[in-house]
C-alpha cells in the first residue's frame, strides 16, 4: 500500500483562512453512536481512527458538539490534546439535539454562545479556529431567509478571540453573499458529491474568491454512491469506487477540501489513499455525465 502520507501531500493544500491544510482531512461525526446521537459502541476503536488520521498526515479535521451530543468532541480531546500545532480543528454551530436524536436549530444568541463555548470546553481549546455557522432553516437542505441575526453573533465571538474564522454550512448563493457582507467567510459547508452537484456554480464562484468549499456526504451520506459508470471507472483504475468519487472531487476544483469520515482504520487508509490516484481525462468526462438532472439531488 503507498504510504498515506505521500498520498496526501500528492492532494496539494489549500487556504482555509490564514491557515493551509491538506486538501484530504477528516470529518469526525461518524465516530458517535448510531445517528450520530450517543457513545460510539467501541471507543478504542474511535481513538484508534483519529490517532491513524493525524499520524497519516491530516492536518484538518470537521467535528461538532452537537455530534453526540459532546461525545465527538470529548474524543477528539482524548485521542489527540495536546494538539499539534498544524492541526486545524473545524466546528460547527447553529442545531442541537433533542432526546429523541433529532437535529433542531439553535439560532439564538445564547444558543450560539453556549454552543462555543461547548465546544472549546470539550475540545479542550482557549479559542476554535474555524467555526461554520450550520443554517437550519430546513433541516434537509439550503433554504432562503437572511443570516445577519445569527452570524452578527457569531463575528462578535469572534471579535472577543473566542472564535479566530468563521464559515457557513447548509447555505444558499444569495447567504453566502449575504454573510461575506457581515463577516469574512474563509469556507462554505454543503453536500456535494458526484451525483449531487447542485453548488456547481458556487464552488466556482468561491474558487474565484479564494474561498474554500467543503462538500459533506462526498460519498453519498447515508445513501451512499450507486453508479455502474462509477464502478466501471474504478474496476479499470483498480481503485475502489469511493476512491474513485474523492478522486473526483478533488480534480473538481482547487478549493474543495475533503472531510470523508469513518469509524474503521482501514477504510480511512482507503479514503486518504484516494489523494494518490489520478483520473484521466476521459474517467473524468464518463463521471461528469453521472450528476443528477439540473445537478439536485
Amino acid at each position: 500500500m503507498t504510504d498515506p502520507l505521500t498520498d496526501l501531500d500528492r492532494a496539494g493544500s489549500y487556504a482555509l483562512g490564514d491557515r493551509r491544510v491538506k486538501r484530504l482531512g477528516y470529518g469526525a461525526m461518524q465516530l458517535a453512536g448510531p445517528h450520530v446521537f450517543g457513545p460510539p459502541k467501541d471507543r478504542n476503536r474511535a481513538l484508534a481512527v483519529l490517532r491513524a488520521a493525524v499520524a497519516g498526515g491530516v492536518n484538518h479535521i470537521d467535528t461538532s458538539d452537537f455530534y453526540g451530543p459532546h461525545v465527538t468532541n470529548q474524543i477528539i480531546r482524548e485521542a489527540l490534546h495536546p494538539y499539534p500545532d498544524d492541526l486545524v480543528i473545524v466546528t460547527k454551530v447553529g442545531a442541537k439535539r433533542g432526546a429523541d436524536a433529532s437535529w433542531n436549530p439553535a439560532f439564538s444568541a445564547e444558543d450560539l454562545t453556549r454552543a462555543v463555548h461547548d465546544n472549546l470546553r470539550h475540545l479542550g481549546l482557549d479559542a476554535l479556529d474555524v467555526v461554520n455557522l450550520r443554517v437550519m432553516f430546513d433541516v434537509h437542505g439550503p433554504a432562503e431567509g437572511s443570516i445577519e441575526a445569527p452570524l452578527t453573533v457569531l463575528a462578535d465571538l469572534q471579535r472577543q478571540g473566542l472564535v479566530r474564522r468563521i464559515g457557513l454550512s447548509n447555505v444558499t448563493a444569495q447567504q453566502v453573499a449575504e454573510g461575506r457582507s457581515i463577516a469574512e467567510i474563509v469556507c462554505v459547508q454543503n453536500a456535494y458529491n458526484l451525483a449531487h452537484r447542485a453548488d456547481d456554480a458556487l464552488i466556482d464562484a468561491l474558487a474565484d474568491a479564494g474561498i474554500a468549499y467543503v462538500p459533506f456526504f462526498p460519498l453519498g451520506g447515508f445513501s451512499p454512491l450507486q453508479s455502474t459508470t462509477l464502478s466501471e471507472v474504478a474496476r479499470r483504475l483498480g481503485a475502489t469506487p469511493m476512491q474513485v468519487a474523492l478522486a473526483w472531487l478533488l480534480r473538481r476544483a482547487p478549493n474543495i477540501l475533503l472531510i470523508p469520515g469513518t469509524s474503521s482504520v482501514e477504510h480511512l487508509h482507503e479514503n486518504m489513499a484516494a489523494a494518490g490516484l489520478t483520473l484521466p481525462d476521459a474517467a473524468m468526462a464518463e463521471l461528469d455525465r453521472i450528476a443528477t438532472p439540473a445537478g439536485g439531488g
